[in-house]
């Protein structure tokens, strides 16, 4: 995401011709968005996106059970 965000930065400075990236060559201004396109097949080749997903799923799974436990009054479960 980062390098997408720079990209589009790059894009415009280029485009507006503003600061040395005017004078910069159309190779290096769009080279972000292809480091962006390698780090998304590498994410998804390598299952990143789909361990941070998992991630992010048990973490509101748990909270869940730990709200329902708290309006219950029953304690968190040491070692858990």
């Amino acid at each position: 995401m980062y390098f997408l965000g720079l990209g589009i930065v790059l894009l415009l400075m280029k485009y507006l011709e503003i600061g040395p990236v005017a004078t910069w060559s159309w190779l290096i201004v769009l080279a972000p968005f292809a480091l962006a396109v390698v780090w998304w097949a590498w994410a998804d080749a390598s299952g990143y996106t789909r361990r941070k997903a998992m991630e992010r799923e048990n973490k509101r799974r748990q909270d869940r059970i730990d709200k329902q436990r708290d309006a219950l009054g029953i304690k968190k479960r040491p070692g858990r």
